[in-house]
């Protein structure tokens, strides 16, 4: 009966790998193929969305990281431009993909304004994804036209607390960054002005340029062009401090202490990524971000390089959100 019981307790340890090979059994266990299945990741493409038409800044930084991951995993990283509706378009086709790595979101501030601006967004900017890290800071630039009275950012604030004819300013459409930071700039400064919306940055510029209203708050790629072309005044820039691309320009927080309106640019995947993944994608990604070449090319953007964890970028976003919720509120901003 011992032998019987021996042989017994035997075939019952050899059972598993006899029925593996009978074709009656799976091989390897759930976890043990996720495990697999992350050790090999990247194996098949990995799809980049930018929530914006090719051509833009948000593009130009997803072709960049998509090159740069392409070569380092020799694994094809493909951009998919989904632009309109503010980027919620983009975001809602990475909100709903599967937490498996292959589908990555480049969200920008916008991202983070939706939640105020849209009563029924189909998503939370935060928690319905997996924050990796962000890329890119940096700010606008407040620029008036060359016969505007204000030549310091001194001047500036100085003008619209005193003058005594109706104030404009202009943005690229209703809830644009240029938009909300001249409603932030009111709501700091206790001064009043009527927003004029355009239908772009370009349209927004040649009003300014030819007298139509009084400042605008924009982007500093684009600005500067017109700054160095002498169409257009640099005032101050919208971030807490001067930047390396315009070290001679001030920063608006220097007469209007607290001012501060960064826009920035990051990665995220779905929602309940699996951490090893998480941690791989981070790793790679931070990597880049905080390489020489990237950094140039972020300077010459008239941004900075940034990184951070996972936790922080997603406290960063949170506190986006509610910073731009309070001055929506404030400012009564609906978009139509």
């Amino acid at each position: 009966m011992q032998f019987i019981s021996g042989y017994r307790t035997k075939l019952l340890e050899k059972l598993p790998l006899l029925l593996v090979a009978l074709g009656l059994a799976t091989p390897m266990a759930p976890a043990q193929a996720a495990e697999k299945a992350i050790d090999n990741y990247p194996s098949r493409p990995v799809r980049i969305v930018t929530p914006a038409a090719p051509g833009g800044t948000t593009d130009f930084l997803a072709r960049l990281l998509a090159a740069h991951l392409s070569k380092a995993w020799n694994q094809q990283a493909i951009v998919d431009n989904r632009g309109s509706a503010s980027g919620v378009n983009g975001a809602q086709i990475v909100q709903e993909s599967a937490p498996d790595g292959y589908t990555l979101l480049i969200p920008y501030h916008q991202h983070t304004v939706n939640a105020a601006l849209i009563p029924k967004l189909p998503y939370h900017p935060v928690n319905d994804f997996t924050p990796i890290t962000q890329m890119t800071a940096g700010g606008l630039l407040l620029v008036v036209s060359p016969s505007h009275p204000a030549k310091t950012a001194k001047d500036f604030v100085q003008w619209s607390k005193t003058t005594k004819d109706p104030i404009n300013f202009g943005s690229a459409g209703i809830g644009s960054g240029g938009h909300l930071a001249g409603e932030l700039y009111k709501l700091m400064s206790g001064t009043k002005g009527q927003h004029i919306p355009y239908k772009g940055t370009g349209p927004a510029a040649i009003a300014l340029i030819s007298g139509e209203y009084h400042y605008n708050f924009m982007g500093l790629t684009g600005a500067f062009g017109q700054v160095r072309a002498g169409k257009l005044r640099a005032i101050a820039v919208s971030g807490p401090q001067r930047i390396k691309a315009a070290p001679d320009v001030p920063a608006l927080a220097e007469v209007l202490p607290g001012f501060s309106v960064v826009g920035w640019y990051g990665v995220v995947a779905p929602a309940k990524l699996p951490k090893p993944l998480l941690t791989k994608l981070h790793a790679e990604i931070a990597s880049y971000v905080k390489s020489p070449e990237f950094g140039k090319v972020a300077e010459n953007n008239g941004s900075e390089a940034v990184t951070n964890s996972p936790e922080e970028f997603r406290q960063f976003m949170l506190a986006d959100m509610k910073k731009w919720s309070e001055v929506v509120k404030s400012a009564g901003i609906k978009v139509q």
